[in-house]
């Protein structure tokens, strides 16, 4: 189904006149109880309440378009992490790449590519209050959550850090004064085994805690062709972590409120491998290199068959301490002083093998010397909150100290050296790939004796960042008459960032090196090289002059990728950026009834720019070789976006019933797009990116069906890159020339999800209940570049759980499955490295395509005990 952009206004146009005319017969036709006919107000879907703007409120009252998940929907359809909430969210995408430290979340087809951990989120995660550095941090077992809310759009006032695309609030449990003591033990396939329990008591009339522990173990779901290793681990995406959270809280007096809480998580796995999805010409020489069955040919994705004779090992490290004191001041009114402070550290050490193939071409060892991405977070907010008949306000300020620590290595194995020589010779002319010597071509070409060109630790870079970040904010809302509310927010935001860099090849890049002199590429160099092609059949002396510097050009560059360039050897830059910027919102609500609110805003969202964290070189006039380091400044500017919403809130049913809608139009300046060009990640900023679309949901609880609950989403973005868009890379054949006027990656025009609960008793002290769960996203593209081989096709994902268990709650048995129909698709597509040579319209036949694969099905059983 194909829904132009009029059509799109239209249906946009027609859903949010339909709410109002609804509005005004349900006005009618259910008149509000005289009071002294009123009862006590039952619990309904009405009563719903989020924190969104800093203040419990209804959900149905805030002017925001915010999907709230509560405690037992994330649990019946088995979300532990952001990547599984993405299940019940439409227009929320959560994906990994190389491993689970890099994950981004992307609301509205708007996000970051996390490859590059010097871009920060453009969809902020927040826990329990405090504001995480990265989305990857929230991809772990979160606990004994309370409800997390999805906030969509640019969330600048409140959530102020960096949350130009949207924010996705955590709220875990708080300590209670009642003893509770609660376990679980679950098993699945894959040798799935998970051991949880929590424990929460009063200690006294005032103080009260809760501990919460879990561990989880699983096999991986790829299995994985080693070759000649020394990799040794058949399988891969398995799981095994260990978390451990406590909170403390006490009230000390009827007006303060201190909430202490500290948490660990460790988690010690292999991931990412990638599989082919489709095998170019250099297939077989791979394939050769790897001594036989080194990499799909031909491909088959499928199968879950992955190839890599070196380590995917991940190490991941999160822990941090928090101190939470909310103030009632009596004496100014009843507002709330609540002070937020916040240490926390973050860590991962990765190994990878950047060839994905068993040929031993370029790696990264699994050691902390070699592979580390940290961040140590100080941060701190002061909020002063108070209400009056007429205003409800707010104030606060926000520091964050971070430091960012990161450093990135490339090992050349034994087959590099080969395969560049022979895939060398093979762009000059496939005839002379089959020569018995061409895998010596660049030995000769350089004087080097054979295996010794490339051979060793061939990038050992080191990157210290630190940045703070200081804001003073406000949040307002004048009650102007029963009915309309107006909102005013503002932020001011001072960020100040410095980056030393020291960038290292410890081999000395001697096959790079080999072709310089004083003066650039020296004559012997140029000797050599003619001398090597000579005695392979190329009549280099005969050549055209043309010719030859192509020919020279081509070998120079290929020997000096960036991981071999000499010329990035002991560069020791210092760069530093300052921004001042302004954010913030203006919202006008209307109370049409007790049963209809709509509302128009207009946010301006900002996100802070940064530095490219990555070797990057290009051509200069001097030297028209790709092969310069980019020393001179590798900054990129903030990420702004201008965001109008036109919405309704509507509430059916005596409060059992919520339909809402929302149009938004938001417009992205200097979006910061992260795009692996083949040989690194470049950031490149994008003029302009428009998302548009309607946003809508439904919840529902009928009154004729005690028990059921009904929860579904549909969203329609046009999220698009502008027409214009400057440089070399966007124009024919430039890497990125699809980009203009395009829909973005990972920005599907339809998702849709779906969420079905039915509860029942039967027998004597039994309840049963049933969840069913699904996601739909239409055909999107997982590449930064838009090649046609990464198209992804629409798909659907479906959780389902079966519960029984006593009525007291006691204890359960769940049946569960995620994924029950064994849905193939694809998290992220990619060049192959080193196997992609250009994407000439339609498509090169012979580059290599991989993928990052989206889990399969698996299932289990879940038993719970809780004791209270």
């Amino acid at each position: 189904m194909i829904v132009s952009k009029p059509q799109c206004r239209l249906l946009s146009l027609a859903v949010l006149a339909a709410l109002c005319a609804l509005s005004q017969a349900h006005a009618q036709e259910a008149a509000p109880a005289a009071p002294d006919e009123k009862k006590d107000e039952p619990t309904t879907l009405a009563t719903m309440t989020v924190t969104a703007q800093k203040r419990v409120e209804a959900a149905q009252d805030v002017p925001i378009a915010v999907t709230a998940l509560s405690e037992q929907l994330l649990q019946d359809t088995s979300v532990r992490d952001i990547k599984d909430m993405q299940i019940l969210v439409p227009g929320l995408t959560v994906t990994s790449t190389q491993n689970e430290a890099i994950t981004t979340a992307r609301i509205r087809g708007i996000g970051t590519v996390g490859d590059n951990v010097g871009l920060e989120s453009s969809v902020g995660v927040v826990i329990d209050g405090v504001y995480r550095p990265r989305n990857s941090v929230g991809f772990g077992d979160l606990g004994q959550l309370e409800r997390i809310e999805v906030l969509k759009g640019p969330q600048g006032t409140l959530f102020g850090k960096n949350t130009s695309a949207g924010v996705i609030n955590v709220v875990t449990r708080k300590p209670s004064y009642s003893q509770l003591a609660e376990g679980e033990v679950t098993v699945g396939n894959y040798g799935a085994l998970g051991v949880a329990g929590s424990y929460n008591d009063a200690l006294g009339d005032n103080i009260a805690f809760s501990v919460y522990a879990a561990k989880r173990k699983r096999d991986g779901w790829m299995d994985v062709e080693t070759g000649a290793g020394p990799r040794t681990e058949t399988d891969d995406y398995d799981q095994n972590f260990h978390t451990v959270r406590g909170k403390l809280l006490l009230e000390p007096t009827d007006n303060v409120e201190i909430l202490l809480a500290g948490d660990f998580t460790s988690r010690e796995e292999n991931c990412c491998t990638a599989v082919q999805l489709i095998s170019g010409s250099t297939a077989p020489l791979i394939n050769a290199l790897g001594g036989g069955n080194a990499i799909a040919i031909p491909a088959d994705p499928w199968k879950r068959l992955a190839y890599s004779n070196r380590s995917t090992a991940q190490d991941i490290k999160d822990k941090g301490v928090q101190a939470q004191v909310d103030w009632n001041l009596s004496a100014f009114g009843g507002a709330t002083l609540t002070s937020i402070t916040a240490v926390r550290d973050w860590q991962a050490i990765n190994g990878r093998d950047f060839d994905f193939s068993t040929a031993d071409l370029i790696y990264m060892n699994p050691d902390e010397d070699e592979s580390f991405n940290g961040f140590e977070t100080f941060s701190q907010e002061l909020r002063l909150t108070g209400a009056t008949d007429k205003v409800d306000w707010l104030v606060g300020l926000f520091y964050a100290d971070e430091d960012l620590d990161r450093t990135e290595s490339y090992r050349i194995g034994p087959a590099y050296e080969p395969y560049l020589s022979i895939g060398l010779l093979s762009r000059i002319n496939p005839a002379l790939a089959t020569l018995p010597n061409a895998a010596t071509f660049l030995a000769d070409a350089t004087g080097r004796a054979p295996g010794t060109v490339f051979a060793g630790l061939g990038a050992l870079d080191k990157y210290k960042q630190n940045a703070k970040n200081a804001a003073i904010f406000t949040n307002n809302t004048w009650h102007a008459t029963d009915a309309l509310d107006l909102t005013l927010g503002l932020r001011y935001t001072h960020e100040k960032k410095t980056l030393d860099a020291v960038y290292d090849n410890p081999n000395g890049s001697p096959g790079c090196a080999s072709y310089f002199g004083p003066a650039g590429i020296s004559q012997a160099a140029i000797g050599r090289i003619a001398a090597a092609l000579t005695a392979r059949g190329v009549p280099f002396a005969s050549l055209p002059p043309a010719t030859q510097q192509s020919l020279i050009g081509n070998i120079v560059s290929f020997s000096c990728l960036p991981w071999t360039n000499v010329l990035h050897d002991g560069r020791t830059p210092h760069q530093e950026r300052e921004e001042k910027e302004w954010s913030g919102t203006l919202k006008a609500a209307y109370r049409w009834n007790e049963h209809v609110m709509t509302y128009a805003s207009a946010a301006r969202g900002y996100k802070a720019g940064g530095f490219n964290l990555d070797r990057t070189q290009a051509a200069i006039a001097t030297n028209p070789l790709p092969i310069n380091p980019t020393t001179a400044d590798t900054s990129f500017p903030g990420e702004f976006v201008d965001s109008y919403e036109l919405g309704a809130k509507t509430t059916w049913a005596d409060g059992n019933l919520l339909l809402n809608a929302t149009l938004f139009h938001q417009t992205y300046d200097d979006f910061q797009l992260n795009s692996f060009l083949g040989t690194s990640f470049v950031v490149r900023s994008i003029p302009e990116v428009v998302s548009q679309g309607l946003d809508s949901e439904i919840l529902w609880q009928p009154k004729a069906a005690p028990g059921l609950m009904l929860q579904a989403g549909l969203m329609y973005a046009d999220t698009k890159y502008g027409d214009d868009i400057p440089g070399s890379d966007f124009v024919y054949p430039g890497p990125l020339y699809k980009l203009p006027g395009a829909q973005m990656s990972f920005a599907p025009k339809w998702s849709g999800s779906a969420s079905a609960t039915y509860d029942w008793d039967f027998g004597a002290s039994l309840v049963g209940r049933f969840n069913i769960g699904a996601k739909y996203m239409s055909e999107y593209n997982t590449g930064s570049d838009l090649d046609a081989e990464k198209l992804q096709d629409a798909y659907t994902v479906v959780n389902a759980r079966f519960v029984v268990g006593a009525r007291n709650k006691r204890w359960s048995v769940e049946l569960w499955g995620t994924n029950i129909f064994d849905e193939d698709y694809v998290q992220v597509g990619f060049d192959g490295p080193l196997q992609a040579l250009g994407t000439p319209e339609p498509g090169n036949p012979g580059n290599t395509y991989d993928a990052f694969l989206g889990a399969p099905a698996m299932y289990g059983v879940t038993f719970r005990i809780n004791y209270h």
